[in-house]
């Protein structure tokens, strides 16, 4: 056959089967994603009928998916709201950091892998995923939610912090020096500073350059724009997806809201791809060995990130169902998590497979964890209705008032007085009364 020919069939069968499972998800009200991932396992490497033809288009599609999802996670906030989450947030980052990197970091060196390994795992399940989370929060119609700011402060906080995170790790997979290292670093904090002072102090200009009243003008600017960004963000050593999203806060107003409109069909098409792509990436016959401590693992983290959750919809205010939802929406891992995993299995391959594991179970959990947190919490902390009194108890447990007025109203009733005998001596004594 044909590798045109191939490659449309497959397409077709990829985009139909999505939106079978797609419908088939809406119709039990549960969201699509775990079914996506499944799906990518039946037809990948390993799988039953692996798909070849499509394979490279796919993995572009889901490049893009996970640009568009961060790209309009991006829309729905200005830039001086990011800067005040940032603000604020920071400490959560702290939390975050410490609750959910050190026991990645621990695993690796009780498995023996070493220091480089325990920095990459350390990121594997540290960093939530901002991808499967922007879907979630979409299907579960929570954008407006008082504590979606707090969970993207968290987020952004993340995806800033893999602008300094990946470029030490790539300098520790390389062996390169102290010198080199920094360069590289400087090089990724030097991108991010400089797009987000253009967004703060530029975000009209940028806005008014950028707007069309013809929607397919509109369209092709914003689309080309956000991949251009993203592609010099990822080639300066700094994540697409934090491009993608600081072109997203970077247009404000009437562009926002129509990007928005526009975008959003090819942003649940393509996120779809991406999903479908990280099941395809992944053996099912590898994930078996590792799948113990990867369970392990992802037990301690789940609960890890809804404290992180927790806290940081705390400090913010937030009242405590917001909590719970805030804590079990950042359990998911996804992207970040493969593409640290890619980089670390030069240095150490086992950690491959474990790193797949973990993250198909959480990708999977977290958008049962989104749901679910919350009304489990509620039922596990509800406190018990307290149990009618019987009568007597009543009665006893009166006001002093009434006990009082109901004891006057009773009648007196006086003890019957012992008389003594009769005797002949009593009979004949007269009274001295």
């Amino acid at each position: 056959m044909h590798d045109t020919t191939a490659l449309l069939i497959e397409l077709g069968a990829i985009i139909l089967g999505l939106g079978i499972l797609g419908r088939l998800a809406g119709r039990v009200g549960f969201s699509a994603i775990p079914l996506y991932l499944l799906a990518g396992l039946a037809f990948g490497h390993g799988g039953l009928l692996p798909l070849n033809a499509s394979e490279e288009f796919v993995a572009t599609g889901a490049e893009i998916g996970v640009i568009l999802l961060l790209l309009l996670l991006g829309l729905e906030y200005s830039a001086s709201e990011l800067v005040s989450n940032l603000k604020t947030q920071y400490p959560s980052g702290i939390v975050d950091f410490v609750l959910n990197a050190v026991p990645g970091a621990a695993a690796a060196l009780l498995l023996g892998w070493g220091p480089v390994a325990a920095v990459a795992l350390a990121g594997v399940t540290w960093i939530s995923s901002s991808g499967v989370i922007a879907k979630v929060l979409g299907d579960l119609g929570r954008l407006g939610n008082r504590e979606t700011p707090v969970i993207l402060g968290v987020l952004v906080i993340e995806d800033l912090a893999m602008a300094v995170y990946l470029p030490l790790l790539t300098a520790l997979l390389a062996g390169l020096s102290l010198a080199g290292g920094s360069l590289t670093l400087l090089i990724s904090l030097g991108t991010v500073g400089a797009v987000l002072y253009l967004a703060l102090r530029h975000g009209r200009l940028i806005s008014r350059a950028v707007s069309s009243d013809n929607p397919e003008m509109l369209l092709l600017v914003v689309l080309g724009l956000t991949v251009l960004v993203a592609g010099v963000a990822q080639e300066l050593q700094v994540s697409a997806a934090v491009g993608a999203f600081l072109v997203g806060i970077a247009l404000s107003g009437e562009v926002a809201e129509g990007a928005h409109n526009l975008l959003a069909p090819l942003r649940d098409l393509f996120a779809a791809v991406f999903f479908v792509f990280f099941g395809l990436n992944t053996d099912p016959a590898a994930i078996p060995p590792v799948l113990v401590p990867a369970l392990i693992l992802a037990t301690i983290t789940t609960l890890t990130k809804i404290g992180t959750g927790w806290y940081a919809a705390k400090r913010a205010g937030v009242r405590t169902a917001g909590r719970w939802r805030t804590g079990g929406t950042l359990v998911a891992r996804g992207e970040f998590s493969i593409v640290i995993a890619g980089l670390a299995v030069g240095v150490e391959p086992r950690i491959g497979p474990l790193a797949t594991a973990y993250v198909l179970i959480l990708v999977i959990l977290g958008p049962l964890a989104a749901r679910w947190t919350e009304p489990l919490a509620r039922r596990l902390t509800r406190k018990p209705a307290p149990a009618a009194p019987a009568p007597a108890a009543a009665a006893a447990t009166a006001s002093p008032e009434v006990s009082a007025s109901a004891v006057a109203q009773l009648p007196v009733v006086e003890p019957p007085v012992a008389e003594p005998p009769a005797t002949e001596a009593n009979d004949a004594a007269p009274s001295h009364s």
